[in-house]
C-alpha cells in the first residue's frame, strides 16, 4: 500500500477552502502570457504549488470563460477545445510559439509548470522530485479545476492533453486513470520506455527500487552530458533561449525514488493503458545516444530511444498514429523550422480526424 506520510515528493492536501488559487499575473514570457499560481498543500520541504500560464489575446474574463464549443473547420479543427501543455524532466513552459501555432488551430491553449519544475520551484525544495507520478494528479487538477475542466464538473469543450517526454509519460498515466476526462492526446517524444529497452529496464528496476527504499533522495551519478542543451541553446548550437536556472545545462539531479517511479510507470506503460480515446505520438527518426559530440547529434534524439518508444506507443491503446519526423530533436517542437512544420502539419492533420466526442 502506498503511504500517506508526507515527504519531498508527496504533496499535503490540494486546492479547497482557504486554498483558493492567486490571481492572474503577467508572466516571464512577456506581456502576452499570463501565469497563475496554484496551492498544493505542504510537503516536508514546505508549501507545494503548481503554475498555469496561458496567452493573454485568447483569455479575455468573463467572456472566455462562458464560451461554448465553436464550429470546427479544416483550418480550426480544435475549435472548441482546450489544450493542456505539461513540459519534460528538467524543463519548464516556454515555448511561445507552439502556444500560438495551437491556438491557431482554434484552442485555448494552457501549460502547466508541475511541482517543483520551472515557475513552480521554490527554494529549498529538490528540483523535479516525486517518488510517485500520481503526485502529479493533485496539479493537473488544480490546473483543470482553474479553466473550468474539473473533475465532476461540466465543461462544455474538450480538452486535449499535451505532453512532453516525461510529461507525455505522466499524461498517459493519468488519461487511463481518469478515461471520461480527456477527448485526445498528443505526446512529443513521451518517455515511455528506457533508453536501454525493456530489458534494460526490468534488470536495473529491482536495484533501483532497493535504493528508493534505503535512500531516495541519494544523489546518483550524472549521465547527462550536455549535449541535449548544446542542441536547443542558443548558447550554443541551438536557436532557444531560456532560464537556465529553470533548466540546467545538465539537467537536475536524479534521485532513486524518482528514478523509481518513473520506471513503475513505464511498466505500467508496458502493461498495456487501454485507452478509448485518439493519441499521436510524435518522434524523430533517429536517437543520437553516445558518449561523445557529433553533428548527427544536432538532428536527432539524444535522450530517448525513439525506436524503443515507438514500439511502447502501441501499448497505449488502439487508436494510436505514430508520426516519425526526420531531423527533429527531442523536443520535437525545438528542431529547425522546416521539421517543426512538419509537427504542425501532423498535429492538424491528426486533429481534423478527431472525433468530436469520444
Amino acid at each position: 500500500m502506498r503511504s500517506t506520510e508526507a515527504g519531498p515528493g508527496r504533496a499535503g492536501p490540494g486546492p479547497g477552502p482557504g486554498r483558493a488559487a492567486d490571481a492572474w499575473r503577467p508572466d516571464v514570457l512577456g506581456r502576452d502570457y499570463e501565469a497563475l499560481t496554484l496551492p498544493l498543500g505542504e510537503d516536508d520541504e514546505g508549501p507545494v504549488v503548481a503554475t498555469m500560464v496561458r496567452r493573454t489575446a485568447t483569455h479575455r474574463p468573463p467572456r472566455s470563460w462562458s464560451s461554448g464549443l465553436a464550429p470546427r473547420t479544416d483550418h480550426r479543427p480544435l475549435a472548441g477545445s482546450d489544450v493542456v501543455y505539461v513540459h519534460g524532466w528538467s524543463d519548464y513552459f516556454f515555448q511561445r510559439e507552439f502556444a500560438e501555432h495551437v491556438e491557431r488551430l482554434g484552442a485555448r491553449f494552457f501549460a502547466v509548470d508541475l511541482r517543483k519544475y520551472g515557475r513552480s520551484l521554490l527554494p529549498g525544495q529538490t528540483p523535479g522530485y516525486v517518488d510517485d507520478l500520481t503526485a502529479y494528479d493533485a496539479d493537473l487538477e488544480a490546473a483543470l479545476v482553474a479553466i473550468r475542466q474539473g473533475d465532476g464538473g461540466h465543461a462544455r469543450r474538450r480538452l486535449f492533453l499535451l505532453g512532453h517526454s516525461t510529461g507525455g509519460l505522466t499524461l498517459a498515466l493519468w488519461a487511463a486513470r481518469h478515461p471520461d476526462r480527456v477527448d485526445g492526446l498528443i505526446l512529443n517524444s513521451p518517455w515511455l520506455e528506457f533508453q536501454a529497452t525493456k530489458f534494460g529496464r526490468e534488470v536495473l528496476a529491482p536495484l533501483i527500487r532497493l535504493g528508493a527504499k534505503h535512500n531516495p533522495l541519494a544523489p546518483m551519478p550524472v549521465v547527462d552530458p550536455g549535449f541535449y542543451t548544446r542542441t536547443v541553446s542558443s548558447d550554443a548550437e541551438g536557436s532557444w533561449t531560456y532560464d537556465q536556472h529553470w533548466r540546467p545545462v545538465r539537467g537536475f539531479p536524479v534521485h532513486p525514488g524518482w528514478l523509481a517511479a518513473v520506471f513503475a510507470g513505464q511498466d505500467t506503460v508496458a502493461q498495456g493503458l487501454h485507452l478509448r480515446i485518439p493519441v499521436l505520438v510524435l518522434l524523430s527518426t533517429h536517437s543520437a545516444l553516445g558518449p561523445r559530440w557529433t553533428e548527427a547529434m544536432a538532428h536527432a534524439d539524444v535522450a530517448l530511444n525513439v525506436d524503443a518508444v515507438a514500439h511502447r506507443s502501441l501499448s497505449l491503446g488502439n487508436d494510436v498514429t505514430v508520426v516519425r519526423i526526420a531531423g527533429a530533436l527531442h523536443d520535437v517542437m525545438l528542431s529547425e523550422p522546416a521539421v517543426r512544420e512538419h509537427a504542425y502539419v501532423a498535429i492538424r492533420r491528426w486533429a481534423r480526424a478527431v472525433p468530436l466526442a469520444h
